[in-house]
């Protein structure tokens, strides 16, 4: 190859004017067919099309470069290419591929490109055909590639210097000589040294870059020192061979031969033996590859002209095509942007709700965003009133600075929420149902353009919401309804609204429950309250024998209130899960995780306090009492997040065994122990255990008895009598805030009380505080 530029400022001019260029053009017959496909939706053929075609494969290896594709250990190729990249990235990069000028050109011009591009085809068969015989020295794939894309450098003189190229091309031919040389007398630089510029600018990957600057050199000196090289003698060898079967055009009319060795003739036959391939192996490639060219030449079309008027109707068919695609795109683009807003309301709704809200504080705070998100007039939300109550709360918005709070009459002859609405979302007219409540208000509505949507909670509406809308809910935007958009964003909001009242609704109402139950248990008066403690207690009162109804009534409550919050828990805990997920904003991510433990831990609360007013039945059985204590003290220390508890045990006599069910005695145990452990400040002990014998507690026909006794002393900060007296008490605790629940001796005594057991504590400030088990044993 002659190296010597011949005119630095000719081959200045020409890299500039290759460096402006981004991409090669493709012929008008290979965009019929890839729009064909593409309209089709044949995608398998989109692919071989591309595959088949130089522009269009530069055009992806560049951009799976940008899209920074991982070939995962695997060779770069163009079908590898198209199998990672998205598909529509894929689309849109081929659709940006400007088309070759042919209609009104001269026809040489065109027959010219097109014989290129056939040549670029047989040597990129026979690259693949010779990859595969030396495999797995070079990747087929890749060899494929490389050889598609060998002679970029001619297509992209073919473009931008037409007239100079074409000249070149006549001379070679009259001279019956190589273009590399004409190219560096005419132009200072050649093909090879151009499509290496191009493969730079574009990043193709490096080795087919590197076929694409050495396929003309000799490669076998090359090679010796740049082992990578290699490709480039298989792209030289398949550029050999397509030329001497005549298929297409190279515009090189020079005999094949091997660099360096003037005269010869057997150029192939040379390389061949360079890359260890047999005279009959090379034979079989030219033999096979006038067909191989013939089916990738019929995938591009090359032999179906296309007319100027085709063209356009295929690119009418198509362009029609796409606008309708563009068209939907729009819609989704805008269902989701509106999804999107939504799922930020209801975000910023959730977040700005305090746990201490009333139901109509909620209430007031949701119309005002209503107002302010749907863009509506006056807004007036009303709360579902108590069964046979005369009255309901609502709030009314006038603006974002005019809001009230009011009482209302409920409607004599109808539901306030209407039937339509009860149970099911709808959108209403709201004077065709709600006559009751404008006639008490003392703001205006404009009836025509009011309605009326429920909020539901589990299918029931716990409210409604008035407001005036004064744009169409019908109507087309895009050539598509609004009505079924309008209806599931609305539908959406007031669901979220509709749970959180009803979450709000069910706390207020327990957490009236549990100021008359405390008020009960603090009433000396009440008798009946002594049954909450266990019998047998001494320095506590005495219980009464009968069961108390308080309990009873505490049973109901903790059934009815797991069964009504669990629902609005469910949707508060299911929604802020999903809102924290795609939450980037660290703060808000963290309240939105405080708004899923609280909603878990009024869960655990009602579940406590259910377990304890409603215990399951005892399964007593023959139970040994040391294996009983190691349990209860293993489950201690996880209560008490303590590895090692000082804990000691003694036994004193023949001790029998406890019939109990061991679990629920080890549990109420543990409890004892954890708060034992808890009286001490730095959480050591010690706690000693003492079993024995309690002869005399009962008949039971001999002289020992029939009940264990289990002593469990601390020496720890000890109760005072005021304390002691609430000490089993559900919910109690003397720690400061932050405390435990405050269960463990509420679930001990009841647990050791149904399994015929009795407790008895005694304390003393600073001092300790003992607890006394009576177990029946046989």
């Amino acid at each position: 190859m002659q190296s010597r530029m011949v005119d630095p400022t000719v081959a200045h001019q020409v890299e500039l004017i290759i460096h402006k260029l981004n991409s090669l053009s493709t012929l008008p017959c290979v965009a019929a067919r890839f729009l064909s496909h593409l309209s089709q939706g044949r995608l398998s053929a989109f692919a071989e099309t591309i595959e088949s075609d130089p522009a269009l494969a530069a055009k992806i290896l560049s951009l799976a470069h940008r899209q920074k594709i991982s070939y995962l250990g695997e060779s770069p190729s163009v079908r590898r290419a198209i199998d990672k990249l998205p598909a529509h990235a894929v689309r849109e990069a081929v659709l940006a591929v400007k088309v070759y000028p042919a209609f009104g050109r001269n026809e040489q011009r065109v027959l010219f490109r097109k014989q290129l591009a056939v040549h670029c085809l047989a040597v990129a068969c026979c690259a693949e055909d010779i990859a595969e015989l030396i495999s797995p020295q070079i990747d087929t794939h890749l060899a494929y590639s490389a050889g598609l894309l060998h002679d970029i450098g001619k297509l992209a003189l073919d473009e931008t210097m037409p007239r100079s190229f074409a000249a070149i091309i006549e001379q070679a031919n009259s001279q019956q000589a190589s273009t590399i040389t004409l190219e560096q007398k005419h132009l200072g630089l050649d093909h090879t040294i151009i499509g290496k510029r191009l493969a730079e600018k574009w990043h193709l990957p490096d080795e087919i870059a590197l076929a694409i600057w050495l396929h003309h050199s000799d490669i076998n000196l090359i090679s010796q020192t740049i082992p990578e090289a290699k490709i480039a003698q298989v792209v030289q060898l398949a550029d050999l061979i397509a030329r001497q079967c005549n298929i297409g055009l190279s515009g090189s009319f020079d005999l094949p031969r091997f660099a360096g060795e003037a005269g010869s003739t057997d150029s192939a036959n040379k390389l061949a033996q360079l890359l260890n391939i047999s005279p009959g192996q090379l034979e079989q490639i030219r033999i096979n590859l006038p067909e191989k060219v013939e089916q990738k030449s019929e995938i591009l079309g090359m032999d179906s002209p296309v007319t100027a008027d085709e063209y356009c109707n295929i690119v009418r068919t198509v362009a029609a095509q796409m606008a309708q695609k563009q068209t939907e795109l729009v819609l989704e683009n805008r269902r989701l942007l509106t999804a999107l807003s939504h799922f930020d309301f209801t975000k910023e709704f959730l977040l700005s709700i305090d746990s201490s809200d009333e139901p109509i504080d909620i209430a007031e705070n949701f119309a005002l965003r209503w107002q302010k998100f749907y863009q509506t007039g006056m807004v007036c939300l009303y709360l579902a009133p108590k069964a046979d109550s005369p009255f309901l709360k609502a709030v009314i918005v006038e603006s974002p600075s005019q809001t009230k709070t009011i009482m209302l009459n409920t409607p004599a002859d109808s539901p306030a929420v209407p039937q339509a609405i009860a149970n099911n979302f709808a959108i209403l007219n709201a004077q065709d149902y709600t006559d009751w409540l404008f006639e008490q208000l003392a703001v205006k509505f404009d009836l025509g353009h009011t309605k009326l949507v429920p909020l539901l909670s589990a299918g029931r509406a716990v409210g409604a919401i008035v407001f005036e809308l004064h744009y169409p809910l019908t109507g087309e935007s895009e050539g598509q309804p609004e009505t079924e958009l309008f209806e599931k964003q609305f539908k959406t909001s007031t669901s979220v609204a509709g749970a959180v009242l009803d979450l709000a609704f069910t706390c207020a109402r327990h957490r009236r429950f549990a100021e008359q139950f405390v008020q009960s248990l603090n009433s000396p008066a009440d008798e009946s309250l002594a049954n909450i403690k266990t019998p047998k207690m001494a320095a506590l009162p005495e219980p009464a024998p009968a069961k108390s109804d308080i309990l009873n009534a505490l049973a109901e409550m903790a059934a009815g209130a797991a069964h009504e919050l669990n629902n609005p828990l469910s949707v508060i805990s299911g929604r802020s899960q999903l809102l924290a997920q795609s939450e980037a904003d660290p703060q808000k991510k963290q309240i939105l995780g405080q708004i899923q433990n609280n909603a878990k831990e009024i869960s655990a609360i009602i579940d406590d306090l259910f377990v304890f007013a409603s215990p399951p039945a005892p399964t007593p059985a023959l139970t040994d009492h040391r294996q009983l204590l190691d349990e209860a003290i293993k489950l201690a220390s996880k209560k008490t997040n303590v590895e090692q508890l000082n804990v000691s045990i003694e036994v004193v006599g023949n001790v029998k065994k406890l019939f109990v069910d061991s679990a629920q005695i080890a549990e109420a145990i543990a409890n004892i122990i954890s708060n034992a452990v808890d009286s001490y400040a730095d959480s050591t002990g010690p706690v000693k255990i003492t079993a024995c014998g309690e002869p005399g507690r009962t008949a039971c026909g001999d002289d020992t008895g029939c009940f264990v006794k289990l002593t469990i002393a601390d020496t720890g900060c000890g109760m005072d009598a005021e304390t002691l007296q609430k000490a089993t008490y559900p919910f109690f605790s003397n720690l400061p805030a932050g405390r435990k629940r405050g269960m463990g001796l509420a679930h001990a005594a009841q647990l050791i009380k149904i399994n015929a057991g009795s407790l008895n504590i005694t304390s003393r400030t600073d001092y300790g505080t003992t607890v006394t088990i009576l177990l029946p044993a046989h």
